[in-house]
This record gives C-alpha cells, sequence and structure tokens, in this order.
C-alpha cells in the first residue's frame, strides 16, 4: 500500500510547528527588549553628576547598578543563549556616564544576539550557575527576568528621589 506523499506531509505539520513554536522563549526575548529599552532610557535620564547617587550608604550607587546591570547581562545571556560573553574592559561604578551607558548598551545588544537562538526545545537543560550549581535554562530565564525587573524598579526610584520621572512613568503621564 502507498501512502500518498501528500497525506503523509499534512500528517506531519502539525508536529513540525509545534517544534517551531517558542512561546517561553519569544516571551523572554520580548521582555528582555522592552527592559533594555527601560533600562538604557533610565541611564540616559539620569544627570552625570547623579551617577554617584545613592538613596541611603547601604545601598549601591546609580553607577554602580549600571555596572551591576552590564555584568549580569553579560554572564546571564551567555549562559541562556550558549554564546561566550565578549572580552571587555574592566569599568567601574566611578566612570563617566557616556562609559556607563555605552556599556550597557553593549551589553543589551549581546543579549540580543545571544538570545536570538534560544527556543522552547532546551527549556529544561541543565546549565552551570555562580560557583558551579547548575539551574535549568528555564530558571536562568525567570532569574533574569527578576533581575531586570527589580533594578529597573531600583533605578526608577533613583530617579524620583532626584526629581526624575521614569521612562515607563513618563508615557503614562504624557
Amino acid at each position: 500500500m502507498r501512502v500518498p506523499v501528500l497525506a503523509v506531509a499534512l500528517a506531519l505539520l502539525p508536529g513540525v510547528a509545534a517544534a517551531q513554536s517558542a512561546p517561553v522563549a519569544d516571551a523572554f526575548r520580548e521582555f528582555a527588549g522592552s527592559e533594555a529599552k527601560h533600562l538604557t532610557a533610565a541611564a540616559d535620564l539620569m544627570p552625570a553628576d547623579k551617577f554617584s547617587y545613592a538613596p541611603t550608604p547601604a545601598q549601591m550607587t546609580f553607577g554602580a547598578v549600571m555596572t551591576h546591570l552590564a555584568d549580569g547581562n553579560d554572564y546571564f545571556c551567555s549562559e541562556i543563549g550558549g554564546m561566550k560573553a565578549p572580552t571587555r574592559t574592566k569599568v567601574t561604578a566611578t566612570d563617566s556616564k557616556e562609559v556607563l551607558v555605552a556599556r550597557l548598551k553593549e551589553t543589551f545588544d549581546f543579549c540580543t544576539k545571544a538570545l536570538a537562538g534560544v527556543d522552547d526545545s532546551k527549556l529544561g537543560e541543565q546549565l552551570p550557575f555562580f560557583g558551579g550549581k547548575t539551574r535549568s535554562r528555564a530558571s536562568i530565564m525567570t532569574i533574569t527576568t527578576g533581575d531586570w525587573a527589580d533594578h529597573y524598579s531600583q533605578v526608577a526610584i533613583y530617579l524620583r528621589l532626584n526629581g526624575i520621572l521614569p521612562p515607563t512613568a513618563k508615557r503614562q503621564a504624557e
């Protein structure tokens, strides 16, 4: 008995479509893009002389948050995307606003490249995570999402404490 080629192709089509579907990875990339936009806009809004600002001595300065984010972007996106992060010159929280904003943008550009090939087929894959532990790719994606949201909230508060409306609040106010 010969099965028509068209019948076989139609029978396999739902499986092929499901294999190409990546709702989790797509949602993560979309969130990464919006957080890149919000965090870099916040950095652009903060005056250069306020990059040394911290609400209390126990808290990170605005510049320290920027270096922390940049380092985190390289680490998290390289792990999630399976792509080695670029070797970069070291920046510190006391570097100029221009240097820190440029670095943050560079690392979000790296994230865009590193995350481009991520799909949902390997969400359960165990990856190295800080100090030899392993976590699933999905877990690291979730941690990264929380980290970006946490730090955006932090810098939004720093902006407000300096009389500056954060980027996401500006949309609503305009």
